[in-house]
């Protein structure tokens, strides 16, 4: 152990024989609680689970395994959906499954050791320390040590498949459970700290790459509390984008950059940065005030318009040369972009838009919008919506307009 004092004396033997003499009976208390502890296995303390209570109108920390384990079967069962399975990943995800299972029954027994009452900070690193003295495998010790991760910002992510799924499980129940009876945070008040639990989440989802949907995961979650909580999906959602906005800000994104991305509510937190990244690289485009405001101008045309309208255009109606223009260049331009979107590559996709410049400013220029004729504008208003819909699949442009 390392003393720093604030005095030089001339004979340091007194001061380390003190803070021996301090450390000693806490180093002898824990070895003790240590094989204490040992004389039980991690398993035989899974009933003892049952009979703490972990929040009165959520039951104990029992009920709360439970939860956990049926909300991590659902990740893996999504993460197999999300990724087209060969025989050997399905063998692989058959595994992950079992590994996930065991690692969620035994994740929460270490509360009830007497190395973590005495020494709370210590869950998860002394159910993974037990795990192993069992002969558990690795990565199931590994996951039950780091099923806390991230505990704070700037804190590692869990190291394996089995840790990330089973961390993932563990923050969503809290939240999902938390919101759902109403336990929302309040200004500075957060006394569960669901603002961490949440940029846990996404710093999982997002930084891990993880090819699940954001949605899916808490709608999985919900239904494991069965009558004990009401349904807190819009509230949630809404507080994870809050804390995501928070998070991009405090990256160093512009404010347009990041409501222009999650305007959009994309699903995948993981493909954020690549959104992100499109749009800054997009923003740069000399074309890009232009097309821009002219997203703004027609979205604004299009929110006044009763019912909604169909992205269609009839060719045969296209009477003016610049309509006729700017619907040649998006059957040209929006086959281009759409593939590169659907490769995930974001930046190519928004780069695709930049030949739309010129004929959007003609159609500006030359086109009346609101004909008389019903069926003339009803074209043309279906022409606009095709050009809304191809501009904004990767980001709300006009968020980008000054």
């Amino acid at each position: 152990f390392l003393v720093v004092s604030n005095i030089s004396p001339e004979d340091p033997s007194a001061v380390i024989g003190g803070n021996e003499r301090v450390v000693r009976p806490r180093l002898a208390d824990a070895k003790f609680f240590f094989d204490q502890d040992r004389k039980k296995t991690l398993e035989s303390r899974v009933p003892g689970l049952d009979k703490v209570v972990y929040h009165g109108k959520l039951g104990s920390q029992g009920d709360r395994m439970q939860r956990v384990q049926a909300i991590a079967r659902a990740i893996v069962h999504q993460l197999g959906e999300h990724q087209p399975a060969s025989v050997q990943s399905h063998d692989e995800l058959q595994m992950l499954a079992h590994k996930v299972d065991q690692a969620a029954r035994l994740a929460k027994t270490d509360l009830l050791t007497d190395m973590v009452g005495e020494f709370p900070e210590l869950q998860g690193i002394m159910g993974g320390y037990y795990a192993r003295h069992e002969g558990l495998r690795d990565g199931v010790a590994i996951a039950i040590e780091d099923h806390y991760k991230p505990r704070f910002a700037g804190d590692a992510l869990p190291r394996n498949h089995t840790g990330t799924v089973l961390a993932l499980a563990d923050k969503l129940e809290t939240l999902v459970g938390l919101f759902g009876i109403g336990q929302l945070p309040t200004g500075d008040k957060d006394p569960f700290a669901l603002r961490r639990h949440a940029l846990g989440v996404i710093r999982l989802l997002v930084e891990k790459n993880l090819p699940l949907d954001l949605p899916e995961l808490i709608s999985a979650a919900v239904p494991v509390f069965g009558e004990r909580i009401t349904d807190p999906r819009p509230a949630l959602i809404d507080f994870f984008f809050d804390r995501l906005a928070v998070s991009l800000r405090e990256q160093g994104y512009s404010a347009q950059e990041v409501e222009a991305v999650l305007a959009l509510r994309p699903e995948r937190l993981g493909e954020v940065p690549r959104r992100l990244a499109a749009v800054r690289t997009f923003a740069g485009l000399p074309e890009a005030p232009a097309l821009a405001a002219a997203n703004k101008r027609v979205g604004n045309i299009l929110k006044k318009v009763e019912g909604g309208v169909a992205a269609h255009v009839d060719a045969a109606m296209l009477k003016e040369p610049a309509e006729a223009a700017l619907n040649e260049a998006l059957r040209r331009v929006q086959p281009e972009a759409d593939a590169a979107f659907d490769q995930g590559d974001y930046t190519a996709s928004l780069q695709a838009l930049a030949a739309l410049k010129t004929p959007v400013d003609a159609f500006f220029d030359g086109v009346m919008v609101n004909a008389e004729d019903a069926a003339l504008r009803a074209n043309r208003l279906g022409l606009l919506a095709m050009l809304h819909a191809a501009m904004n699949r990767v980001a709300d442009l006009s968020r980008l307009a000054a």
